[in-house]
């Protein structure tokens, strides 16, 4: 077992990583970390102390003075050095760096000189490195006005604000959750590796290049079709899917869903359009008996639809990592759905009297030996 610590833990990419982590319980061992950490000398050396895997993502993107900005990021790096040096600890260590490091800003200067301090560190110590320097990173959950001009866009638009393009550049992007992935395959690369020590600068190649134009014009498609229609838009490939479920993520959860559905009525009976797709994916139907909960799992890539036909439900979503749990009830008299999104758990019970039909499209067909589905109560006490 692999122990692995995040400083940084609650910030955007800390969050994906620490959760990405927990998908491989056989695999890693989380070390929590908290921000006040670094105010707390003991703690942190306990930290260091208690860490195989040190993933140094603490730091400061945004600051309106910059040299504030450029002496706090440094402090960091340096307050993290010292304490492993004072513990006599060697963890593998992998430092996210970026792509301004070539730029003429204090950020970029940050990142630089924070890299070249913990390769002297590493060499120095026998120990192991790993300098990341990362393209722009974009997914669900980022900070907007901060982590993102992506997020931004898909916080505006959903909010009712129109977005602009200050400079229209060809940008390199990276899905937070590809990083992700680059990080664990990293660290189980050094678990395996028999020489004793590997100091490196990682150059991360990015998932794929999009002017900023290209990604304001794909979200305000996003918005026509799917936030105002509820249409799921064509996504022509892996990279759109990736864009949409962040464009989701911003989304007010609370007053969005659940959309009802328009019901034709006639003496023959009634009519519904439960979904209207431009991708492909698979339709399913069940029947749920009353007292009966189905569910309690989430995804990391799918996007899942839950349709109510008939029946009374009330359906359950809690972001992973959170205590707050939405409940949504729905009635098959006013037929409506509610949409899953990413790293949220979810589940569906029969809160009625009579069985309950519901409906289901997700986005994928299911694959059992790739099924993205892992399972985690969404009321934790149960």
């Amino acid at each position: 077992m692999i122990k692995v610590g995040i400083t940084g833990q609650s910030g955007f990419v800390g969050t994906h990583l620490y959760n990405t982590l927990g998908l491989y319980p056989g695999e890693f061992e989380r070390v929590p970390f908290e921000d006040d950490y670094f105010v707390d000398v003991e703690r942190l050396k306990t930290f260091v102390k208690s860490c195989d895997v040190i993933v140094h993502l603490a730091a400061v993107n945004r600051h309106t003075d910059a040299h504030v900005l450029y002496e706090t990021n440094m402090r960091l790096v340096k307050q993290l050095i010292e304490a492993m040096e004072t513990t006599n600890s060697r963890p593998y260590v992998l430092f996210s760096s970026s792509i301004q490091e070539e730029r003429d800003n204090e950020y970029g200067r940050s990142k630089s000189d924070g890299r070249k301090l913990l390769e002297e560190w590493a060499v120095r110590n026998g120990s192991s490195f790993t300098g990341m320097v990362v393209p722009n990173v974009f997914g669900p959950f980022g900070k907007p006005n901060c982590n993102s001009f992506i997020a931004t866009f898909g916080y505006k638009l959903t909010h009712g604000d129109s977005p602009t393009v200050l400079q229209d550049n060809e940008v390199n992007l990276i899905y937070v959750g590809s990083l992700c992935r680059h990080i664990c395959d990293k660290i189980r690369e050094m678990g395996s590796r028999t020489v004793p020590s590997l100091v490196e600068r990682d150059d991360v190649a990015c998932d794929f290049e999009m002017k900023v134009s290209e990604v304001l014009g794909l979200f305000e498609n996003f918005k026509k079709l799917y936030f105002e229609q509820g249409i799921i838009p064509p996504l022509n490939n892996i990279h759109e899917m990736n864009l949409f479920n962040t464009f989701r993520s911003y989304i007010d959860m609370e007053s969005y869903f659940p959309v009802k559905l328009v019901q034709h009525t006639d003496v023959r009976g009634s009519f519904v359009e439960t979904v209207k797709i431009g991708v492909g994916g698979q339709v399913s139907f069940s029947t749920t008996v009353p007292g009966v909960t189905r569910g309690n799992h989430y995804h990391t890539r799918k996007m899942e639809r839950f349709v109510v036909i008939k029946g009374k439900a009330r359906i359950q979503l809690r972001k992973v990592g959170t205590d707050e749990v939405l409940d949504y009830y729905l009635n098959g008299e006013e037929p409506a759905y509610v949409d899953m999104p990413v790293w949220y758990t979810h589940n569906i019970s029969n809160i009625g009297d009579e069985i309950l039909y519901a409906q289901f499209w997700i986005n994928e067909w299911y694959d059992p030996t790739d099924s993205d589905t892992y399972f985690e109560p969404v009321v934790k006490d149960e």
